[in-house]
């Protein structure tokens, strides 16, 4: 592994996780290029397709990849990103106005 994977889960969940494969694709995850920090999984994680859903990881820009298991295949069901010029304080009190507009 590139990096650590680590698991969000509690004793009465990790029962559920663990007959899956959601254990061996965060694993997976943690061996990507690029990864930067760790592969996570949250506490209702199960298997996906290639990496577990409810699975994060950050790549870098530069040397990671993308998976489209990692942002999922549903229709308009997944991870955006929307890159801007503007600060916070750019939007002085607007940021409501537009993440309601945006979204």
């Amino acid at each position: 592994m590139r990096t650590d994977a680590k698991v969000f889960s509690s004793p009465d969940l990790i029962g559920d996780v663990c007959r899956d494969l959601s254990l061996e694709q965060v694993a997976n995850v943690a061996t990507l290029p690029g990864i930067v920090g760790h592969a996570m999984a949250m506490p209702d994680m199960h298997q996906g397709y290639g990496f577990p859903i409810g699975g994060v990881a950050a790549m870098d820009p530069a040397t990671g990849v993308v998976s489209p298991g990692g942002v999922g295949f549903d229709i308009n069901c997944g991870v955006r990103l929307l890159s801007s010029p503007l600060s916070r304080s750019d939007l002085g009190n607007n940021l409501e106005a537009l993440v309601e507009n945006l979204f």
